[in-house]
Formats: structure tokens, C-alpha cells, sequence
């Protein structure tokens, strides 16, 4: 240099780095309001009495919230600098900012839920159709007792009747709620106008032709026993 007769770079790396203070990892962000950490389980914040939604991903994050005349903006700095996140209208306590697309989306209910099936016997069921799953949810839901038993039974009534036949009963079954064996063969019998049987043949024969002694015996069991017999009629009437 002309004045110090100094490289500059020199003089640069030397003299004057020592003095300068570095650069802060953080922007400075005194400009974006006031902090506020969202809730880890709802990503919601407050602002002057007043609730305001953020996106869902940042909670148990902090973010910086300031106010205008009309409205409230939130920031987010994160690893790649601040971002604005959420702008809304500047809302009164007791009615909160929200939009919808903040929060995650709401979990499945119950008869949405896929099901997974954990051993054979399951997978046989659940491979009869759609009817066997709805079967499967909504015998649950009421609390049926031995589904595992009733599903080993709809499976062998499937390898006898069909695959198809039987997924159809299944989802009726599940319909008008009723989940015992003898419905389910009682809704395929009505849809397909066959009958089919589970059980033994029961014989009923003649009473008379049974070999019991029976219990006819027993029908004066309890009453006093009659002692006078006809000698004695015959003698009283003698004496007269």
C-alpha cells in the first residue's frame, strides 16, 4: 500500500482480524417480534390474548410473532435462515386464527384402520375378500366372543361353498351385525336359496317302542297307601 507501504492482505490477516468480531450464526432478529415456543402437541400460539395457528411441523419449536394495524406474522429461523410461516388477520380473544392446514392430518378411525394379519389363520380369513375385513372390524367393535374360532369356521365353510360366497355372507354379516356361525350360514343359504347343514341327523322314535321300564312306577310316590280291601266291605255287611 502506497501510505503504509504494506501488503494489504497482510495487514488484514495480521492487524485488523483480531479486532473484528465474527458474524453471528444466528441473523439478528430483534426485527421479527417476539418469541414464542409452540406447544409440542398442538401448534397453536398466543399473541396479545389471541390464539394463532402455525404449521404443525414447527411445533415445540420457537418462532417470532409480530403485529401490524390488521394483521399478525410469524417467523421461523431455522438452518437456512428466517422464513414467514403463517400470516393471518389480526383476531380478538375468544376466537382463534386457524387454518386447516397446520394440523396433521386426523388419524383413522377404527373401521378405517388396515389390518395386518399375524398368523396363517388370519391370512386365510382375510384372503376370502373385503367382506371378510369388514366382517373382522366390525365383529371387533362389538366385542364378539370367539372370532378366532369363528373365523376357522367361516374359512372351512369357504373351502365347501366357496371363496366368494362366503366373503359375500361375510359382509352382510357385518352389516346387519350379526356374527355367529349360524348366521353367517343362515345369509349364504338366503343368497344362493340352497340349504346347507352343519349337524348330525337327529332320530326321534316312538315312546312305546323304548326298552326303559319308564316311570310310571313312580306316580303314587308320596300318597298314603289304600288298606282296605273288599273282604272288609263284605264282613261289615255280614254283621248286619
Amino acid at each position: 500500500h502506497r501510505a503504509t507501504l504494506e501488503i494489504p492482505k497482510d495487514m488484514l490477516r495480521v492487524l485488523e482480524q483480531p479486532r473484528l468480531h465474527p458474524v453471528p450464526a444466528t441473523p439478528v432478529t430483534a426485527s421479527f417480534g417476539h418469541t414464542r415456543q409452540v406447544p409440542p402437541n398442538m401448534p397453536m400460539i398466543t399473541f396479545q390474548q389471541s390464539r394463532y395457528s402455525v404449521p404443525h411441523t414447527l411445533m415445540g419449536q420457537m418462532v417470532w410473532v409480530r403485529g401490524t394495524e390488521t394483521e399478525v406474522i410469524i417467523v421461523h429461523v431455522g438452518d437456512f435462515g428466517p422464513v414467514e410461516v403463517a400470516r393471518h388477520k389480526l383476531t380478538r380473544p375468544g376466537t382463534p386464527a386457524i387454518i386447516d392446514a397446520h394440523f396433521p392430518p386426523a388419524p383413522a378411525g377404527a373401521l378405517e384402520r388396515v389390518i395386518r394379519p399375524t398368523n396363517k389363520a388370519e391370512e386365510e380369513f382375510l384372503a376370502l375378500g373385503a367382506g371378510a375385513a369388514l366382517w373382522l372390524k366390525e365383529a371387533a367393535a362389538a366385542g364378539t366372543q370367539k372370532i378366532r374360532h369363528k373365523m376357522e369356521r367361516a374359512v372351512t365353510l369357504a373351502k365347501v361353498l366357496g371363496a366368494d360366497e362366503v366373503d359375500k355372507g361375510l359382509g352382510a354379516a357385518a352389516v346387519h351385525q350379526r356374527f355367529t356361525h349360524e348366521d353367517l350360514l343362515s345369509i349364504v343359504n338366503t343368497g344362493n336359496g340352497k340349504s346347507h347343514t352343519t349337524g348330525a341327523i337327529h332320530t326321534v322314535t316312538d315312546q312305546g317302542r323304548w326298552l326303559s321300564q319308564g316311570t310310571s312306577g313312580w306316580a303314587n310316590f308320596g300318597t298314603a297307601p289304600n288298606t282296605t280291601s273288599d273282604k272288609d266291605f263284605e264282613g261289615a255287611i255280614d254283621e248286619r
